[in-house]
């Protein structure tokens, strides 16, 4: 689920829809929780999709690290892409603030966390060298999202969390003690899917 101080709205006819933020949202806020109301599609179903439902699955959908596909069921499946995102993921099934969006901010994420099946190709954006989201970008970037997403962290205690009861108990736990400083935030490499290609030619080997 999106933070409920957002809303959806059109673009342009090229980009489509976004998110934008409706007031301030602070940088440690959880922007989104994976929540009982999305759907955890596995791959083998979504391959016998007819092909307009398989099409849009895809589109709106991204792979956690278990080879899942995860389709939102609110306007969390609109948020756009950018180099230079203002939301970050973590290993604990939500997303936080990568600093603070104000008021008629687009919410993003950096498509390269996502497990894209193929590259995808994006609008030039400037202070980046990153022309295309590439599907093992996670094993490119991982410490620099790492980094913002530890940043954020030390605001998460100090901000209103209004989505902090759809977080697992199990991961509060350890949210707890990395906002205590008791625990390091465990890196998002570990969101990576290796493709299903890659996984049959190690067994190969």
């Amino acid at each position: 689920m999106m933070h409920p101080d957002t809303e959806l709205r059109y673009i342009n006819d090229e980009i489509g829809y976004g998110v934008f933020a409706t007031r301030f949202i602070p940088k440690g806020t959880i922007v989104w929780a994976q929540d009982n109301l999305d759907q955890v599609l596995d791959p083998a179903f979504v391959e016998k999709l007819d092909s307009l439902r398989k099409q849009d699955v895809q589109k709106y959908s991204f792979k956690n690290q278990f080879g899942k596909y995860i389709l939102c069921w609110d306007k969390a499946r609109y948020v756009n892409h950018s180099f230079h995102a203002n939301c970050v993921p973590t290993m604990y099934d939500m997303e936080l603030a990568a600093r603070d969006i104000f008021p008629g901010e687009e919410l993003t994420d950096d498509y390269g966390t996502l497990n894209l099946d193929e590259p995808f190709d994006c609008l030039p954006e400037s202070d980046t060298d990153r022309s295309r989201v590439m599907p093992d970008d996670l094993l490119r970037y991982y410490p620099q999202w790492d980094r913002i997403a530890a940043e954020a962290f030390q605001r998460f205690n100090h901000v209103e969390q209004p989505l902090l009861h759809l977080i697992s108990p199990k991961h509060l736990e350890t949210i707890r003690g990395i906002t205590e400083q008791r625990l390091a935030i465990d890196s998002v490499i570990h969101l990576y899917c290796r493709p299903q290609w890659q996984t049959r030619q190690q067994w190969k080997t």
